[in-house]
């Protein structure tokens, strides 16, 4: 199939404008049309399929198409279209149907939804023979899959859930600390009197409070969350909020899930996409930030916002660790857009996030 496109060719990071030019162009190839909210300002939101099998073990295919590992590893297959109940502690691969006819030029990077980030449902993209996860090699051609594995809640999806999100990029775009600090200078992408520029911009938590928390903790044996249900889920019924005590930190307890602020309020430039990247693997017994997609226009002034801060997605591993206010846990890297959206985030739908503090995911009232 011919994936030669007519739209600029400049290198960034791929426009709402630039993916439906791609698609109509044959490569993004949906099973169904495209929902009317599913292209977003520089990323694609990936439906589920009708298939999801449950399997014995996580994996990377290597020299294998997806398949042939699910028929070595799954322990059952499950039908999406009735929805389906997806359970804590297990793994499971879905089929999705967006597939990709890349040009040669063009690579992809996946991440989960903030949606799906925030109640804590560890998801990556899987490619046939792929080498790493939510990596889309710049030519692929192929099927494209999901590894789901809830942590804390089960979760109810079904065909047409949106639990991942995809960016497409032509070329290296991403700024040097030199570059970040130039775009600083013209637009504030961080509120902090003096910004550290570290391999992207530094992000620290906020544990000095919010309305008098500083945060909230997830529930053990909770209920479903229907990942297509906002607004339908009691905040009560799966959150213990955590009220500030003066001592500016928290001691994370081995496996449980928190949702935590940034002590900076963060913008996007139009012309700029910004991701959420580890910070430092060595710096802590923690994972931060599942979700890290922060789309063109987040926090921004001429977008409906004035910053917002990022939310953290914490989970301590197997000792307890604390964690305290201003402590460095993450790094926002920015990459250039081919072109500016033609929407930013705050402006059009499914803006759920701008302008947030300490913020639950969407599903919450």
């Amino acid at each position: 199939m011919d994936t030669t496109r007519d739209f600029d060719h400049r290198p960034g990071i791929l426009s709402a404008q630039g993916i439906a030019a791609l698609t109509r162009d044959g490569g993004i190839l949906p099973a169904s049309p495209y929902a009317s909210d599913q292209i977003q300002p520089a990323s694609l939101d990936l439906r589920l399929g009708t298939r999801v099998y449950r399997v014995r073990t996580s994996f990377l295919p290597g020299t294998r198409p997806v398949s042939a590992c699910i028929a070595a590893f799954a322990l059952h297959e499950i039908d999406l279209r009735p929805g389906a109940v997806l359970e804590t502690g297990c793994v499971y691969i879905a089929e999705l149907q967006e597939g990709l006819a890349l040009p040669a030029d063009i690579s992809a990077g996946a991440n989960p939804k903030s949606s799906t980030g925030r109640i804590d449902v560890f998801t990556r993209v899987i490619t046939d023979r792929g080498a790493a996860f939510d990596q889309v090699e710049a030519g692929y051609r192929g099927p494209l899959y999901a590894e789901i594995s809830p942590r804390t809640f089960p979760v109810m999806v079904r065909t047409g859930s949106r639990l991942s999100q995809i960016r497409f990029r032509r070329g290296e775009v991403r700024l040097t600390d030199g570059e970040l600090t130039a775009l600083h200078e013209r637009s504030a992408l961080v509120s902090a009197a003096l910004p550290s520029f570290q391999g992207g911009v530094a992000v620290s938590v906020d544990l000095s409070g919010f309305d008098g928390l500083i945060g909230y903790r997830a529930r053990r044996h909770t209920g479903l969350v229907d990942v297509d249900a906002p607004g339908k889920h009691r905040v009560a019924d799966f959150w213990e909020p955590l009220a500030t005590d003066g001592s500016r930190a928290l001691i994370l307890d081995p496996g449980q899930f928190y949702i935590l602020a940034s002590k900076e309020a963060v913008q996007v430039p139009p012309d700029h996409a910004a991701e959420m990247v580890p910070f430092d693997p060595l710096v802590g017994e923690f994972r931060v930030h599942y979700a890290g997609f922060f789309d063109p226009g987040f926090g921004y002034a001429g977008a409906g916002g004035s910053g917002a801060r990022a939310v953290l997605e914490v989970r301590s591993r197997d000792v307890p660790f604390l964690l305290e206010d201003g402590q460095v846990v993450g790094r926002l890297v920015y990459e250039r857009m081919a072109e500016v959206p033609e929407t930013l985030y705050g402006a059009g739908a499914g803006s759920n996030y701008q302008a947030q503090g300490l913020k639950l995911s969407k599903h919450f009232a």
